[in-house]
């Protein structure tokens, strides 16, 4: 049973020494108590009061991980129902699939291994593979399985209704902790022992929230809790909504029968690739931890790991691109140089539209802690100033002849004192307003 904000402070120091980031320690408790912070932030609990509070440090939705290695990755921790209420925590993972029926098993691996686009200095890339037994057949699932398992060092998923197989391919691949779906109210005592000689996680799999509750009560109480839930029926209405309703049970309700991870699989919604992609990203957001697609079409994948990586950062803290000299187009000494700032939106649609200009040009990206160009200006980040400091460190004076710098349409009146500070060394111009006019000025300005 969850422990009250009043129970738990009860068993901390009491010193409101504020080493935890909160003024005292009933609030630290009350944050604690809600699943918005970990027991770890205080560094003066003891060890007794750390067994005491275990359950409750606890965030709603229990971390899980998923491989071994470089390459593991881990779900769950989730705290809050919405984004803009904190932040959501471990991104969803994709996993493709590899069906013991196919032909072209080293090439499927090959296809997805080269899945992989670097954006805003994140790389984003397909995190597992999920294997399924389609044949039916013990030996050739597990032929199949080790043969993937040879090719990659993604984490692994292996899906059969045998449970005899998970057990063999469980314990054959151990070492590299796969996903073993999944347990049922009938198999749940054989997966406890697969968990318990293992140690890989173990999706739970049931048609209500009943079974889902009875399985994973047995689970927890053989001592296993590194579990993903699979209430899938796979119709997308009623797959949303246990979505919605297992995130709510765990958050609001602080049902810990249910506050794991979940698993969905688009790819048995629907054969279209299109549909599948559409639906995938539906449980991007709404609450997919693990999100299985068949199609591996680097236009399909790669819009959801972009929109994955926009949902999964901290709405605190903006998007930001490295401070640094942006090459677009191969330019040279003669090139135009412009300056914008470090916001990663700001510098996509900027370097877009210079690139579809066809002009070679240099870019200077500025670091104003991930704003825009106006509210970095309005808050003292983007002045004459600081543009001068950072040009001078930029090193850009060493990679033209020219001395001419183009600055957004919505600060031109930072044009004459930039110049005072630059020391009338360089010629600031006055770019367009709106990024979609950016190709034409390039195109006119370097021709007069």
């Amino acid at each position: 049973m969850a422990l009250s904000g009043l129970d738990i402070f009860k068993r901390l120091p009491k010193t409101n020494c504020k080493d935890c980031g909160f003024p005292t320690c009933l609030a630290f408790a009350m944050q604690l108590a809600a699943g918005k912070v970990e027991l770890e932030k205080c560094p003066h609990v003891s060890e007794e009061a750390k067994a005491e509070l275990a359950e409750a440090s606890q965030p709603p939705i229990l971390k899980v991980e998923v491989g071994a290695g470089e390459e593991q990755f881990k779900v769950g921790e989730e705290t809050v129902m919405f984004r803009h209420e904190r932040t959501f925590v471990n991104p969803n993972a994709f996993a493709i699939t590899i069906d013991d029926d196919m032909d072209d098993v080293d090439e499927r691996v090959k296809k997805i291994e080269s899945l992989k686009y670097e954006r805003v200095g994140q790389i984003l890339k397909i995190d597992a593979i999920c294997v399924r037994n389609k044949s039916n057949n013990r030996d050739k699932f597990i032929k199949v399985s080790e043969k993937v398992s040879s090719l990659t060092k993604k984490p692994l998923i292996f899906v059969s209704s045998d449970v005899e197989t998970l057990k063999v391919i469980g314990d054959k691949l151990k070492e590299k902790k796969p996903l073993l779906h999944g347990a049922d109210t009938a198999s749940v005592d054989e997966f406890i022992n697969i968990g318990k000689s293992t140690g890989c996680p173990i999706v739970v799999r049931g048609k209500s929230f009943t079974e889902i509750m009875e399985v994973t009560e047995k689970m927890r109480n053989a001592g296993i809790k590194n579990l993903v839930i699979d209430i899938g029926s796979r119709n997308l209405k009623e797959d949303f909504y246990n979505q919605i309703a297992l995130r709510a049970a765990a958050i609001k309700k602080k049902n810990r029968l249910l506050g794991y991870p979940t698993i969905v699989f688009p790819c048995e919604m629907t054969d279209n690739p299109l549909k599948e992609a559409l639906i995938a990203s539906i449980f991007v957001a709404k609450y997919g931890s693990i999100i299985v697609l068949a199609n591996p079409s680097p236009q399909n994948i790669y819009p959801l790991l972009v929109y994955r990586q926009n949902i999964y950062t901290d709405p605190r803290q903006p998007m930001q691109v490295e401070e640094k000299v942006y090459e677009i187009g191969s330019p040279n000494e003669d090139s135009p140089v412009l300056i914008t700032t470090n916001f990663s939106l700001t510098y996509f649609i900027i370097s877009g539209e210079v690139e579809n200009s066809k002009v070679p040009s240099w870019l200077l990206v500025m670091n104003v802690e991930g704003q825009s160009v106006l509210t970095a200006w309005a808050a003292g980040k983007f002045v004459p100033e600081e543009i001068a400091k950072f040009i001078k460190r930029s090193g850009i004076e060493n990679k033209v002849k020219h001395r001419s710098l183009v600055i957004p349409g919505y600060v031109a009146q930072l044009q004459g004192e930039l110049e005072d500070e630059l020391g009338n060394e360089w010629k600031v111009v006055v770019g367009p307003r709106e990024a979609g006019e950016v190709p034409r000025f390039l195109r006119e300005y370097v021709s007069s």
